[in-house]
C-alpha cells in the first residue's frame, strides 16, 4: 500500500498537468482541477506520516549497483513533500485570482508548468539516492523556467539568468560531486549516518562538501544567488512558488539531505569538513540582509530576504549538530509559511493598489487591513518572535551554535534577526501608521487574493503551537529536544 502511495505522490501532479491542458478552454474547470489535485496530493502525503519510520521504497529502474531510479520514504523528504503539497492548492487559488485580475495571458500554460514544478518537488523529496535527486533537480529547473519567463521581456531576461546559473552550477559542480561520491563510496543511496564515513580524509571531504553546497544553486548561497533576485520580475504566484513552495526549498532540502545521508553529521563533526562553508553561509545571512534594507522595490526586498533566510538553513547544516540541523529543517517549514504569505501580500498589493515600492505603501494598511495584518504576522515569524513558528526554528539554530561552541555564528544568527526587523517591519509600520500620500483607488483585495494569504498567515501561528508534531518524525534520524 505505501509504495503505491509513493507512486501516487509522484504521478498525481503529472495527471493534474494533463487535466489542465485538456480543460484549457474552460478556465473555472481548469483551476478547479488544479485545486482538487493539490488537496488530493496533500491528503496523500499526510496519510504517509504514520509510515515515517518504515523502509518504504519504489524502484523504477536500476542501471548498475548503486545507480538506480528509486523513491523512498524518510522523515526529511516526507516533511518537504508535505509542505509543497499543502501549499500547492493555496497558491493555486491565489494564482487564479491574481492572473484574472491582472489579465495575464497564457494562463493554461502557467497552471500546467506549475503542476510540473510540483511533480519535480515530489520527485526530489522522495528520492532514494543522489542520481534520482539530481534528475529531479534538473527537471525542476526546466519546468520552472517558463514560469519565470511568464511576464514579458524583463521576465524573459530574468529567466535566462535563472536557467544559466542553475544549470551551470548543477552540471559543473553538483554532477561532479555526485560522481565523486559514487567513486568513493561505490553507492549513491541515501543512508542514515552517511555514505562517506571512513572513505576519505578531511581535505577531500571539505572540497566535496563545498562542491555540493555551491552546486546546489537553488539554495542561493552567495555568489550563486543572482538567479533569485533576477527572477523577481515574474508574476507574484511564481515568486511564491520560487521562494516558498518548491524551488528554493528544494535547494535547502537537498543541502540537508546531503548533510544527513551522504556525509553524516558525526563525520562532519569529527572532520570539521563543513566549517569553511559555515562562514560562506554566515556572510550570506548578513550581506543579503543589508541589500534587502537598501531595496525600495518590495519584491526585490523580499527576494534578498529569502537569500538570507535560506542561509540560516544552510548554516544549521554546516554547524554539524543534530539540534542545529533540526532547526534548519524546521526553518524550512516556518520560512515556507512566512515567505509565501509575504509574496502573496506583495501580489495582492500590486494587483489591487498598483503599488510595488515600499515608499509607496504609506497609509495603505487602512484600505487593506487584512493584507497588511497577514504581512505583519509573517514578518514577525521570519524575524523569530513569539507566538509565531519562526521563534522555534531560530531558537534551535541558536542552541545548535551554542552546542558547537560557535559563538561567532550565534552572533550572526542574532544579527540576522535584527536586520530582518530592519527590512521587514518598516513595511507594515508605514502602511498602518503613516498618512497616505494619495488616497488608494481600491479597498481590500478580492477574496481569492486575501483569503489564501490570511490562511498562510494563520499557518505561521499554528507552527508555533504545533512545532513538536512537525519535528516528531525527525526523532528517528536526529536527536531532537
Amino acid at each position: 500500500m505505501m509504495p503505491l502511495l509513493l507512486a501516487v505522490a509522484v504521478t498525481l501532479p503529472l495527471l493534474a498537468c494533463g487535466a489542465v491542458l485538456l480543460l484549457r478552454r474552460r478556465p473555472a474547470a481548469r483551476e478547479a482541477a488544479s485545486v482538487v489535485a493539490g488537496v488530493a496530493l496533500a491528503a496523500t502525503m499526510l496519510s504517509l506520516w504514520p509510515a515515517a519510520g518504515q523502509d518504504v521504497r519504489l524502484t523504477l529502474w536500476s542501471w548498475l549497483p548503486g545507480l538506480s531510479l528509486e523513491f523512498a520514504l524518510e522523515p526529511l523528504g516526507l516533511l518537504f513533500a508535505t509542505v509543497a503539497a499543502v501549499l500547492w492548492p493555496v497558491t493555486t487559488v491565489f494564482a487564479a485570482g491574481y492572473l484574472r485580475a491582472s489579465e495575464t495571458p497564457h494562463q493554461t500554460r502557467f497552471f500546467a508548468f506549475f503542476a510540473l514544478a510540483i511533480a519535480a518537488a515530489m520527485w526530489i523529496a522522495l528520492s532514494a539516492n543522489l542520481v534520482t535527486l539530481f534528475i529531479g533537480y534538473e527537471i525542476m529547473t526546466v519546468a520552472t523556467w517558463p514560469l519565470v519567463a511568464h511576464g514579458g521581456a524583463a521576465a524573459r531576461r530574468g529567466a535566462r539568468t535563472y536557467a544559466a546559473i542553475l544549470l551551470t552550477s548543477s552540471i559543473g559542480l553538483l554532477l561532479p560531486a555526485v560522481v565523486w561520491t559514487w567513486v568513493l563510496a561505490g553507492d549513491t543511496t541515501f543512508r542514515p549516518g552517511g555514505l562517506l564515513d571512513g572513505t576519505a580524509g578531511t581535505g577531500v571531504l571539505t572540497v566535496l562538501f563545498a562542491l555540493y553546497l555551491f552546486g546546489i544553486g537553488k539554495a542561493a548561497l552567495m555568489p550563486v544567488h543572482r538567479w533569485l533576485p533576477a527572477a523577481m520580475v515574474a508574476p507574484a504566484p511564481v515568486s511564491a512558488l520560487l521562494h516558498a513552495v518548491a524551488v528554493v526549498k528544494a535547494g535547502v532540502f537537498a543541502v540537508l539531505k546531503v548533510t544527513v545521508y551522504v556525509f553524516g553529521i558525526d563525520t562532519l563533526t569529527e572532520t570539521g569538513a563543513a566549517a569553511p562553508m559555515s562562514w560562506v553561509a554566515a556572510f550570506t545571512v548578513i550581506a543579503a540582509a543589508v541589500i534587502a534594507i537598501r531595496s525600495d522595490n518590495l519584491k526585490r526586498r523580499l527576494a534578498y530576504s529569502t537569500v538570507g533566510q535560506l542561509a540560516y538553513i544552510v548554516l544549521g547544516a554546516t554547524l554539524a549538530r543534530d539540534i542545529a540541523v533540526a532547526g534548519g529543517v524546521f526553518h524550512l517549514v516556518t520560512h515556507a509559511a512566512g515567505k509565501i504569505t509575504l509574496f502573496l501580500c506583495a501580489g495582492a498589493i500590486a494587483v489591487t493598489a498598483r503599488r510595488t515600492r515600499v515608499s509607496e505603501l504609506d497609509g495603505l494598511g487602512r484600505a487593506m487591513p487584512w493584507t497588511f495584518a497577514a504581512f505583519l504576522t509573517a514578518a514577525l515569524s521570519i524575524i523569530g518572535l513569539p507566538p509565531l513558528g519562526g521563534t522555534w526554528s531560530k531558537w534551535l539554530l541558536l542552541m545548535g551554535a551554542a552546542e558547537a561552541g560557535q559563538f561567532a555564528m550565534m552572533a550572526v544568527l542574532l544579527a540576522g534577526s535584527l536586520l530582518a526587523l530592519a527590512y521587514l517591519m518598516p513595511i507594515p509600520a508605514r502602511a498602518f501608521l503613516l498618512p497616505p500620500a494619495d488616497p488608494p483607488a481600491h479597498g481590500e483585495a478580492r477574496l481569492s487574493l486575501s483569503g489564501p494569504l490570511v490562511l498562510t498567515a494563520l499557518g505561521c501561528v499554528a507552527l508555533f503551537f504545533g512545532a513538536e508534531a512537525v519535528l516528531a518524525p525527525l526523532a528517528g534520524i536526529l536527536e531532537v529536544p
